[in-house]
């Protein structure tokens, strides 16, 4: 595959990610692109000017970020309308994810010019990595409310969800947030990284209960990322099984209501089959 260096950088916007923490973490293909823009529309330009210095990036830079008036997303969108190539970044991360942009590729994709993504460091993938929780599906809900009532409420709202579950969270906030959770989530495995990729880079694992207990006596510091494991699924009981295979096995082979009814309860396949097979000797 060509890299952008070799060859000329079609115009169109530009979803770059940078890193979270270290500079290290961005992508050949970003510099590259980064370099070739006409314009990097930065949340912070003087945060950005870190980086952009580091790997002598020196593409003309403007500010863009979640409250910007409608004058300046106007003027990157004159720019795209003049075939230039404008590349948009955030302080640390994917733009988007829970970072300016979203009105912008909305507004750039109505209008019909090409959009494209480089991807790269993200601090909800690097989280659930390193908390050592189910990862195969998650939920990223963000930031949670801030006063205790909606936060509780938002809480309850994801208490179901099957899945593991991601939050950004300010440090100041944690041992608020920690013990809403324990209270309205109950006392599932969890995990609090902070500071991802930089020098102090802390994962402390275990019960909700036991990181509340840590955190209303220890102060952090930093970014932080709370990862929640999913809820316990309920054992389903022999009788719960045999009752629905007796209506499945009118309909299905033993193999496909076994199949079926392992998905949906996350009980053995084997031990179903084997349930199975005794109901099908009484049909």
């Amino acid at each position: 595959m060509k890299s952008l260096a070799s060859q000329t950088q079609p115009p169109g916007l530009y979803v770059v990610a940078t890193p979270i923490g270290n500079l290290g973490d961005i992508t050949l293909r970003a510099i590259e692109c980064l370099k070739a823009a006409d314009v990097i529309a930065c949340e912070d330009t003087r945060v950005s000017a870190k980086l952009l210095s580091a790997y002598g990036i020196t593409t003309p830079t403007l500010s863009y970020h979640d409250h910007s008036d409608e004058k300046k997303e106007a003027a990157i969108l004159s720019l795209l309308s003049e075939a230039k190539r404008v590349a948009l970044i955030s302080d640390a991360g994917t733009p988007l994810i829970s970072d300016p942009g979203f009105r912008l590729v909305r507004a750039a994709i109505a209008a019909g010019h090409p959009v494209t993504t480089l991807p790269g460091a993200s601090s909800v993938m690097a989280a659930l990595v390193l908390a050592g929780l189910p990862c195969e599906r998650f939920f990223f809900a963000g930031f949670l409310p801030a006063k205790e009532q909606a936060l509780k409420t938002e809480l309850a709202a994801l208490k179901s969800i099957p899945s593991s579950l991601v939050f950004f969270e300010s440090a100041r906030r944690l041992k608020e947030t920690l013990k809403a959770m324990q209270a309205v989530l109950g006392n599932r495995q969890a995990a609090v990284v902070r500071e991802i990729t930089k020098l102090f880079e802390e994962a402390r694992r275990g019960t909700v209960s036991e990181l509340a207990h840590y955190y209303a006596k220890q102060e952090a510091r930093g970014e932080v990322v709370i990862v929640v494991a999913p809820p316990e699924r309920e054992t389903t009981s022999d009788e719960d099984i045999v009752r629905q295979l007796q209506t499945l096995l009118q309909t299905h082979s033993i193999k496909d209501a076994s199949s079926l009814l392992a998905e949906m309860t996350g009980r053995s396949k084997k031990e179903i089959y084997a349930l199975a097979l005794g109901q099908r000797e009484k049909l």
